[in-house]
């Protein structure tokens, strides 16, 4: 059963920084994209970045410059470095994996695993 666990989400005031995890268990496919989303109240789901099997990123415009999605293969880990932090990336940060490529389903999914997400605040 495949199952990914968010961490590192908190509360941090504008221009701080906060790096996100994502621990993936039982993932046995060679191929995959795996991104973030995050979801404030009231707003509509927003793919945040991916990366797929050949370790190409995709960002979203709001982000680009200021996140930088990487994995450790080893690790089995997906992470989200998150620097330059504004009060409107405030929100949950879900991380998520598929076997299609990247360039078929991000950003708008859906993708066939997604974990439970991580809580950031950005104060001003």
């Amino acid at each position: 059963q495949v199952q990914l666990v968010e961490s590192g989400g908190g509360s941090v005031q504008a221009g701080g920084s906060l790096r996100l995890s994502c621990a993936v268990f039982g993932y046995t496919y060679s191929n995959y994209c795996m991104g973030w989303f995050r979801q404030a109240p009231g707003k509509e789901r927003e793919g945040v970045a991916a990366i797929d099997s050949d370790n190409i990123p995709s960002y979203a415009d709001s982000v680009k410059g200021r996140f930088t999605i990487s994995k450790d293969n080893a690790k089995n880990t997906l992470y989200l470095q998150m620097n330059s932090l504004k009060p409107e990336d405030t929100a949950m940060y879900y991380c998520a994996a598929d076997w299609a490529p990247c360039r078929v389903i991000w950003p708008f999914g859906p993708f066939n695993y997604e974990g439970q997400g991580t809580q950031v605040t950005v104060s001003s």
